[in-house]
């Protein structure tokens, strides 16, 4: 649906954006996270046909960004940061008006107004002033405009940016809505906490180089040199535990954790199942009251990833 090769946008002798090489599948939900001044934004300008390359091809839903313009915007919802709206139209007016650009004729412009305004859960607020919106209805309603010519590809720069934690969930639930109906989405963002449970994919970009491209569970792999376990023992064990797993061969190190209740046990290199610590504490009559695999999440991987540069 999407495709990128050596995508590169220079201004002078800065590079905005350096030979990214990626590509979506039919349905991928795909997570381009990066600090600001990344290269995000320009690779969905050029995606969208806003911006032109310096060099490099880039196609969506087969048609070359080149010389397919047309086809590709019809195919494409592209919503932008931050966007202009018309504060004196009502919610439905402002609907109706880029329905009408986007040549939907009469009952059916009401019928598509009204469907998107329910996907976005702004019905109600049909009959009101857009500059009564708060930044999350906005938000909301500058997806609902995207969605209107029916698009099979979304690119959604920063959707979550500037909302509260509420218009942040809601925002992330309608996204999930939107994987549900097969549709492909480019997502941006930088508040990683949103695009840990809503993509099968994402792309970590630095100074405008793409350096991480695949699944999450690739990248936890990539950034995680060891894994580690979280373990409790009851009946203030803890030390005779600690002995135990630290006297085990396939145990790199064992540490106390800040709350003085438990341990971190580290394992080899090659060793990935710690399925013989319960066993070894069990066997040595000590009541486990916790066990579980350390977790990793997108900011230990963005961390571990990149170096913190920014053009």
């Amino acid at each position: 649906m999407i495709e990128t090769r050596d995508l590169t946008k220079m201004y002078g002798e800065l590079y905005a954006l350096n030979r990214l090489t990626l590509k979506l599948e039919r349905g991928d939900v795909y997570g381009f996270i990066g600090p600001n001044g990344s290269g995000k934004t320009t690779t969905m300008r050029i995606l969208a046909t806003l911006l032109n390359p310096t060099w490099g091809e880039a196609t969506v839903c087969g048609y070359s960004i080149y010389n397919n313009a047309k086809e590709i915007r019809r195919l494409m919802g592209y919503m932008p940061d931050f966007f202009g709206v018309y504060d004196d139209m009502k919610v439905t007016e402002y609907l109706e008006f880029f329905a009408a650009a986007y040549r939907i004729k009469g009952q059916a412009r009401r019928r598509k107004v009204d469907e998107v305004l329910e996907l976005v859960e702004l019905g109600y607020k049909r009959e009101a002033l857009v500059t009564s919106l708060s930044r999350g209805m906005t938000q909301r309603l500058g997806l609902a405009r995207v969605l209107l010519h029916e698009p099979q590809v979304l690119l959604l720069d920063e959707p979550a940016s500037g909302l509260d934690p509420r218009a942040r969930i809601s925002m992330r639930g309608l996204i999930k809505k939107l994987r549900d109906m097969g549709k492909t989405i480019l997502v941006s963002s930088h508040i990683l906490p949103e695009m840990d449970d809503i993509c099968n994919k994402i792309g970590i970009i630095e100074r405008g180089v793409l350096l991480f491209d695949g699944d999450v569970k690739s990248a936890i792999r990539q950034v995680r040199q060891h894994t580690v376990y979280l373990i409790a023992v009851g009946d203030g064990k803890m030390s005779t535990a600690r002995e135990l797993l630290e006297a085990h061969a396939d145990v790199l190190k064992v540490e106390p954790r800040e709350d003085g209740e438990s341990l971190r046990v580290t394992l080899n290199d090659s060793v990935h199942d710690g399925s013989f610590i319960p066993e070894l504490l069990l066997q040595n009559r000590l009541r486990l009251k916790m066990f579980k695999e350390e977790e990793i999440d997108l900011e230990d991987v963005f961390m571990g990833i990149t170096k913190g540069i920014t053009n």
